[in-house]
């Protein structure tokens, strides 16, 4: 694996991880709404100070763990599969709602970010959606050591994460006349799409590594 190859996995992965509609990015998209670009932009950024730390936690104690516990990679893929698919399953179902009165108070653009920090940071299980994701990598993860590639896949998911807030803040600035709860809907559905079919390619693998060995067994 090249360090393009990770950071482009992280730039991915950034994006999966933050496109489905919770409580920062409706901060976010009510402030691009009433305030502007630059306004929903800054609240995104807070929340990718935080994403960064969990992925950097995440992404350093799997490799040291699965370093550790060494054969443990078909259980991680397992489990990290089935939760990828119920976490998909659980973002389609939800139905977010945008704040329709305007009565929210105004803060500094500071405050804001600030606010989407401990939002964010506050939420254990973003870290635990990391740590599978990267755990079900297997080969496409950093190998034990290389803290160089993990820091690349790490600076991959921020910038996937920022270029998703700046996607989004752009989108409805110039659309907010048409955004609603409807839309927020549809988002989730395509952000849990995306985790149950990244669940669903866990164990596609899976079956072809296993249907590949059990070949190569045959033939001996």
């Amino acid at each position: 694996m090249t360090v393009l190859e990770y950071v482009l996995i992280g730039f991915f992965i950034g994006i999966l991880t933050t496109a489905p509609v919770g409580p920062v990015n409706v901060m976010a998209i009510q402030h691009a709404v009433r305030s502007g670009f630059s306004h929903g932009v800054f609240v995104g950024l807070g929340a990718v100070v935080a994403d960064t730390i969990f992925a950097a936690a995440a992404i350093f104690g799997v490799s040291a763990v699965t370093n550790f516990i060494d054969g443990q990679f078909r259980l991680i893929e397992l489990v990290g599969g089935a939760l990828l698919i119920i976490f998909g399953l659980k973002i389609w179902k939800t139905h977010p709602h945008l704040k329709q009165d305007g009565a929210d108070a105004e803060y500094s653009y500071l405050g804001d970010s600030t606010a989407a920090f401990f939002i964010a940071i506050t939420n254990p299980g973003t870290i635990l959606v990391f740590a599978f994701i990267f755990g079900a990598l297997g080969n496409y993860r950093p190998e034990h050591g290389d803290h160089f590639g993990a820091l690349m896949m790490v600076a991959g998911v921020s910038a996937g994460a920022t270029t998703w807030w700046i996607f989004v803040s752009a989108l409805v600035s110039h659309f907010k006349a048409r955004i609603d709860d409807h839309w927020l809907d549809r988002v989730n559905h395509i952000a849990g799409l995306a985790l149950m079919l990244f669940g669903g390619l866990i164990y596609l693998n899976l079956a072809i590594n296993g249907i590949s060995h059990a070949a190569g067994l045959w033939a001996r």
